[in-house]
């Protein structure tokens, strides 16, 4: 019987789905903001003190965050700033795939009528040999998860 490894967290790649992309406009460094929750309502027992219900709303989902060293060329960063700067929001899917080492997906996400919220670069430093890093924030509906 074969040992189960868990998939490594480092090969992935994120698609705007809309967007031809330049070749490196599918890679980033970091992803963060994959989550949802339950929200809850609480609502007081009636002539019972001791405890509160705890009743189910809707679901929350956090905004993705994209990083990725900065491109001077970049497709989706071209529609971030239409966004941004012009106000001229189209939302977009964005797919996220966590790929395996024959570079398939394994799990993909699909994020519905996303739009971005932020870009921001990283601070720059005469003293530090650092790359400058490019931050993408993107506020999203829900998204959906499918297995390979």
């Amino acid at each position: 019987m074969a040992n189960y490894y868990p998939p490594v967290g480092f090969h992935f790649k994120v698609e705007v789905l809309g967007i031809t992309p330049k070749a490196d406009d599918v890679r980033f460094t970091e992803v963060s903001g994959l989550s949802v929750e339950l929200g809850t309502e609480e609502v007081a027992e009636g002539g019972e003190n001791r405890f509160i219900q705890k009743y189910p709303t809707r679901s929350k989902y956090p905004e993705l965050v994209l990083k990725r060293g900065l491109l001077l060329k970049s497709e989706v960063l071209t529609w971030v700033r239409q966004c941004i700067e012009d106000y001229d929001i189209q939302p977009k899917n964005i797919d996220i795939k966590l790929l395996n080492e024959a570079h398939e997906p394994l799990l993909t996400w699909h994020l519905v009528n996303a739009y971005p919220t932020k870009w921001a670069v990283s601070d720059f430093n005469a003293s530090n040999n650092a790359v400058v890093i490019e931050s993408l924030q993107f506020f999203y509906q829900y998204f959906t998860l499918d297995q390979a």
